[in-house]
């Protein structure tokens, strides 16, 4: 399809008739007289012939050129869009919802706003843009000034509230309007008022896209278990997804630490999964998200609850005389010592802490402030676990009746292999019920049970036992309370009474316990009057950055108060705890936008415009260039006149047809002579391709950033580095290269070993890089280690040794003790001295090279701590904070010295010779 934005212009067309006629036009016929030598040219010919008229094909050329430039002023538009709409005037209201859930599809709803205003510009209408995430009064303006806003348009992290629509439809004070409303798909309480509103102003339009929308709901512990829900807007057939856990290793650095796929059911409009970590690996996660979904809803932020626990040990009894392993909360400790803050105290000493989990090993009777204390803490989500013992099974609790801080009631006594209640031999545990925290959990052969406390039999006693042993007796029983729990082991907590704290599975079983302690968000009546600070928001896409200096949110707002500019996603740090405020909630459900049948609804994939009248303008000015030169070369002035009408005709075709192409394919191609200009213009650094991608890439990046801190801080000033292929190119060039050792690259021919050879006799230096230092030390100890030797066995390398101390390398520039990259502790190796060279400073070399070491070798990844982007940005994490950035630092400081070194030989090593040479001239 094929518009104009100025189609009156076209008339002008019809005036190409009359050109042609004026074109064709000659001069005034001269005034005859008769001559009578005229008689005498009778016969003659004349071998050149000037004609009278203009050659066609000129004719046909001016009219082209001419035709051109009309029909390009007439602003020609391939896929116009919205011609229909053209001949209204009615000034045009663009309505976005701005959402979460725009950002899914956000360029292309900014790619149908901007041909909107296009449009709406063409044809002089006033417009303004309604975003519903913060809505301002429309102001309508041309459109082009509304059009220069749009890169400054962004998804907000929130959806439209319900009062946002009655109060955007009380801003509408222009009567008379076109409404396009860019939808985000989703279904809004309060939509129907703006509709309403905008309905009764002019027609309204819908613009949506059919790609799904995904939330992802706030992560849950359940007995282990990292549980995690998936919503799609719109049920439809089965789906697989991947939700990722991101956070940092142990060296700081961001990955993925696990995925979890989920699988939505045919029709299924949630799905869930449950992920198993490690307590460690859980500790370090900072956010959950659904793989390629770019938006603030398809990621949620773990707060306190997936995080390390503090846990009070408690104990009925001292230690047996100092045997440690006697102790009743030796081997508790050393469970929980891995996973969980252990605090020690009184009871009523570390309440006010307010644990996690409080550890009761063998302790009978609580005073009844402490039973108080300790029934409102479980209430409001604690976790009591208690162990049983000889003051247990010898005291009263809980047997006429259950005592409110015990799971269960107790028979008197206990049962022990050879006691009154005897069994025939030590009894096993059977497997955990489906309903028990331990589900899934393997049980050694091993574990053996001699003693415990037995419970009364009762009506709720099944439902409480969450693990038993093979003749069916409770070992295991828990009662909820509130928020929290109580949690009984009917064993002791050391090895008295079973073999249970002796292994594996006593470990895995209070790490279930202590992850059931409740997570739930604190009540209103804990938030009133407290502020928290926002450490880490979301934007609309779904990135997670600094809050800055953002304000505090009034705690009574921050779980009950719509999200909005003052209160975006993220988390919070409060006056003891840190708090994750996500876009999707746990009781979030997520509904498709339903629009009245008599609204049009549209997609976003529209065929993009493509104004054409710049390519006519620019093909009538080579038309008229040909003109030109086709009449200079009719006159004789360009070219003897003898030339054709052929050559003409051929030079037209070649500027009007050619020309781009022929500029492009220079453009295209590089010569060697180029190359060489290139190099030899300006210092280059060069690396050697390794035909690995990621370490050429990191190599380049690397010099990138060593030549712009050599530009900052020197006076040399490389020229963008180079990547050199040793077969082919000329090394003589370049004054050092860095070549990174992989083990996938391919050993050179033996014409790039001469060539290498020739360039290390001649003055250059080649930096070998084994990247390794991180696992092993110089040699054959690693792969990259073992490949240098078979890389570097051809080439005429002198011996070597370590970087001494006074070796001029640690002095060219700056002062160096150590060469760092994004490694450190490795040994630097450069050509050795002479045996007997005077141990000066600057240490003195081969003259071959002017005093430069042809090789240094070490496998500090130095490139990948020198690496930028285009911006100027690290590209590669080194160490981590403060000591991190000195680290690069120091790196940027050795490839300054290494270039100086090369760029100045023996210079710096001269310098001691000074004061002898001053002295000598009388100075």
């Amino acid at each position: 399809m094929l518009g104009f934005a100025a189609p009156w212009l076209l008339l002008a067309l019809a005036a190409l008739p009359v050109l042609w006629f004026i074109l064709r036009a000659v001069p005034p016929a001269p005034i005859r007289r008769r001559f009578p030598g005229v008689a005498l040219l009778l016969g003659l010919t004349d071998d050149d012939t000037v004609s009278d008229r203009t050659p066609w094909w000129l004719l046909l050329l001016r009219m082209l050129a001419v035709a051109a430039v009309i029909v390009g002023l007439a602003g020609p538009i391939l896929n116009p869009r919205g011609e229909d709409d053209m001949a209204t005037r009615d000034p045009l209201l663009i309505v976005s919802d701005a959402s979460w859930a725009s950002a899914r599809d956000w360029q292309a709803q900014i790619s149908v706003i901007d041909g909107l205003l296009a449009e709406a510009g063409r044809a002089g209408r006033a417009a303004a843009i309604l975003d519903l995430a913060d809505p301002d009064p429309p102001v309508f303006q041309a459109a082009e000034t509304v059009r220069a806003r749009l890169p400054g348009l962004a998804p907000a992290p929130w959806g439209p509230a319900p009062d946002t629509f009655a109060d955007a439809a009380d801003m509408l004070d222009e009567t008379g309007i076109e409404t396009r409303w860019i939808s985000d798909g989703l279904r809004h309480p309060g939509r129907e008022t703006l509709l309403s509103a905008l309905e009764a102003r002019g027609p309204v339009t819908v613009h949506e896209s059919p790609r799904a929308i995904f939330g992802l709901r706030p992560a849950q512990l359940s007995d282990g278990m990292v549980d995690l829900t998936a919503l799609r807007a719109r049920p439809g057939p089965a789906r697989e997804i991947t939700v990722n856990a991101h956070g940092r290793d142990p060296a700081g650095t961001p990955r993925v630490l696990a995925t979890l796929p989920i699988r939505f059911e045919d029709g299924a409009a949630q799905a869930s999964g449950a992920l198993s970590l490690p307590p460690e690996l859980r500790a370090r996660i900072t956010r959950f998200e659904i793989a390629g979904m770019d938006q603030a809803g398809a990621v949620t932020l773990p707060d306190d609850g997936l995080k390390r626990r503090e846990v009070a040990l408690i104990a009925g009894r001292e230690d047996r005389e100092g045997l440690e392993l006697l102790s009743p909360l030796h081997y508790l400790q050393q469970a929980f010592m891995p996973t969980a803050d252990l605090l020690d105290g009184g009871l009523m000493d570390v309440l006010p802490a307010n644990p996690d989990v409080i550890v009761l090993a063998d302790v009978a009777t609580l005073s009844n402030a402490e039973e108080t204390a300790l029934t409102e803490w479980i209430d409001a989500g604690g976790v009591l676990l208690r162990f049983a013992g000889p003051r247990v099974a010898a005291s009263d609790v809980s047997r006429r009746q259950e005592a409110p801080l015990m799971p269960v009631r107790l028979r008197a006594g206990g049962r022990t292999v050879g006691g009154a209640m005897s069994w025939g031999e030590p009894k096993t545990l059977a497997p955990f019920p489906d309903g028990s925290p331990f589900r899934g959990l393997a049980i050694p052969d091993d574990v053996t049970i001699n003693a415990q406390v037995m419970a009364q039999p009762d009506p709720t006693l099944a439902e409480r036992v969450i693990a038993q042993l093979s003749d069916g007796t409770p070992l295991v029983t828990r009662k909820r309370i509130g928020s929290g729990q109580v949690v009984l082991f009917h064993v002791t907590a050391n090895a008295e009474w079973s073999s249970l704290p002796l292994s594996g599975l006593f470990v895995q079983m209070l790490e279930r316990i202590a992850a059931s302690s409740a997570m739930a968000s604190p009540d209103m009546a804990e938030l009133a009057g407290t502020t928290w600070q926002p450490v880490e928001v979301l934007d609309g896409f779904g990135r997670l950055g600094d809050a800055g200096t953002r304000a505090g949110v009034a705690g009574e707002d921050l779980l009950q108060a719509a999200l909005g500019p003052d209160l975006l996603p993220g988390l919070y740090d409060g006056p003891e705890r840190r708090v994750a405020r996500n876009v999707i909630g746990a009781d979030t459900t997520l509904a498709p936008a339903t629009w009245p049948a008599r609204i049009p609804v549209e997609g976003l994939a529209r065929a993009p415009e493509q104004p054409l009248g710049g390519w006519l303008l620019a093909m009538a000015l080579i038309l008229l260039t040909a003109d030109i030169a086709a009449s200079l070369a009719l006159s004789g002035r360009l070219w003897p006149a003898r030339a054709t009408t052929g050559t003409v005709a051929l030079l037209c075709l070649v500027l009007g047809l050619a020309a781009p192409t022929t500029a492009r394919a220079q453009d295209s191609s590089q010569t060697d002579e180029a190359r060489a200009v290139e190099a030899t213009s300006e210092v280059v650094l060069a690396h050697v391709l390794t035909r690995n991608t990621a370490v050429d890439d990191a190599a380049r990046a690397g010099l990138r950033g060593l030549s712009r801190t050599l530009t900052f801080r020197t006076t040399v000033e490389p020229a963008a580095p180079i990547g050199v292929d040793l077969e082919n190119d000329d090394l003589a060039f370049y004054p050092i290269l860095y070549w990174p050792i992989a083990t996938d690259q391919p050993i050179p021919s033996d014409a790039a070993y001469a060539k290498l050879n020739a360039y290390l006799r001649s003055g250059g230096m080649i930096l070998f890089d084994t990247r390794d230092a991180d696992i092993a030390g110089f040699g054959a100890s690693s792969p990259n280690g073992a490949k240098l030797q078979r890389l570097a066995e051809p080439l005429d390398i002198p011996p070597l040794e370590p970087v001494p101390e006074d070796h001029v390398l640690t002095r060219t520039f700056y002062l160096l003790g150590d060469f760092p990259g994004r490694h450190q502790g490795r040994d630097v190796w450069v050509e050795a001295a002479p045996p007997d060279a005077e141990r000066i400073e600057g240490m003195p070399f081969r003259n071959l090279n002017d005093g430069v070491t042809p090789v240094v070798i070490g496998g500090n990844d130095w490139a990948s701590a020198w690496a930028v982007d285009e911006r100027g940005d690290p590209i590669f994490p080194v160490g981590r904070g403060y000591a991190g950035e000195r680290q690069r630092e120091m790196a940027y400081r050795f490839g300054v010295n290494l270039v100086m070194h090369v760029l100045t030989g023996n210079y710096k090593s001269d310098q001691v010779h000074v004061p002898a040479l001053l002295d000598r001239l009388g100075q």
